[in-house]
């Protein structure tokens, strides 16, 4: 049976829904865009294991030749809900229009993984001295679970991995953390007639904000790096409720918040920053004030930027690797092994209305992945 075209693998991965929410709405499995792939690789002489990581959530890591070390092509199987109403073209086909791909997970990134596929056809592998991987993680939207759990469980030992989200093909050395909380304050309702009659929640919350207020000054005076545009942390006030009519005393406020960790900063170590800024304010109103995470935190990442891999990368790009503020699964397969980000398409489309991926990027792409597999396996 011939192999299927980039075009049908493209179009297959697009064409199978995968998204994952913290909605249970939203939350689908991943199980057929993974069932599809372990087909692919398989008709391509990979070795496939299928794992289940929680009810409907699998990863899948393919390896073709043998030995140590070795690559590591890395790339996450769910996409981010969607609006319908704010598509032009329908999310869950592949599209070609106006010299792009347009569909859900075109550039984020399940498309990745048929630029793999064309490239391991377009090489003779007669000369492979090292194995190529190939992972497709479960959740990245949402928990990341899929990548920490290849983490703490490994099955493979590479000598180097890359991560195929979209960077305009410019490589990726570093980025930012994510820490999100949500702050509630219990007070007591009241007639505003009588401040007495009870405790006012978006009074106490004022005294919260103003405390992470001068947080975020300590954060920016403190640490730094100069790798990135913004060489700080940035702590950001997102989300703020409370109260339900102006002649009641406001009983209830919820206040969310993210901060932007640099690599380097642990994330217990933020966590004690966090709550020592809270602490005078939580002594002078006891048990009024709870902090909640609102997803598990994400640590900051970065492969020395004078590692031989960055090097490398960058010269089969052509680019000077570079630092981000989004996140991805990189810190946590940097654990394994040196890593960097690098994939076709760019950022400004992912969680886009009509998510696309240009044409321009479809041969770069699987020439640099070819050269990639060249470099680390042969």
């Amino acid at each position: 049976m011939p192999l299927p075209s980039f075009l049908e693998v493209y179009e297959g991965l697009i064409s199978t829904s995968s998204i994952s929410s913290t909605d249970p709405k939203w939350d689908q499995g991943n199980e057929q865009v993974i069932t599809k792939l372990a087909d692919w690789l398989t008709a391509l002489g990979f070795k496939v294991e299928v794992s289940e990581i929680a009810p409907g959530k699998y990863n899948l890591l393919g390896k073709k030749g043998e030995g140590e070390g070795g690559l590591l092509l890395s790339g996450h199987s769910d996409t981010v809900p969607f609006d319908e109403g704010r598509w032009n073209f329908n999310p869950h086909a592949l599209t070609e229009a106006n010299n792009r791909f347009y569909g859900l997970g075109t550039a984020d990134m399940k498309g990745f993984f048929a630029f793999i596929f064309e490239a391991v056809k377009t090489l003779d592998w007669s000369q492979q001295k090292k194995p190529l991987y190939v992972l497709a993680t479960c959740d990245e939207e949402t928990t990341m679970l899929g990548a920490r759990h290849f983490t703490q469980h490994p099955s493979c030992q590479p000598d180097y991995c890359i991560i195929g989200e979209p960077t305009s093909l410019v490589p990726v050395y570093g980025h930012k953390g994510h820490v999100a909380n949500a702050i509630r304050v219990t007070g007591q309702s009241g007639h505003s007639s009588n401040p007495a009659l009870g405790v006012n929640a978006i009074e106490i919350m004022y005294e919260v904000m103003f405390a992470l207020m001068q947080l975020r000054d300590k954060l920016i005076k403190e640490y730094r790096h100069p790798g990135f545009d913004i060489p700080h942390p940035t702590l950001n006030l997102g989300h703020i409720h409370g109260g339900d009519s102006p002649n009641r005393i406001c009983g209830c406020c919820e206040l969310h918040y993210d901060v932007r960790p640099l690599p380097g900063i642990s994330l217990d170590g933020l966590d004690n920053l966090l709550r020592g800024a809270l602490k005078e304010v939580q002594d002078k109103w006891p048990g009024r004030i709870a902090i909640e995470p609102l997803h598990e935190a994400i640590p900051g990442y970065e492969c020395p930027h004078d590692h031989p891999f960055i090097h490398g990368v960058s010269e089969l790009c052509q680019q000077p690797a570079q630092t981000v503020n989004y996140c991805t699964e990189a810190p946590f397969l940097q654990q394994l092994c040196p890593t960097l980000v690098l994939g076709p398409g760019s950022i400004d489309q992912a969680h886009q209305p009509d998510e696309f991926l240009a044409f321009e990027f479809i041969e770069p792409t699987i020439h640099i992945l070819c050269q990639a597999m060249r470099k680390y396996c042969f």
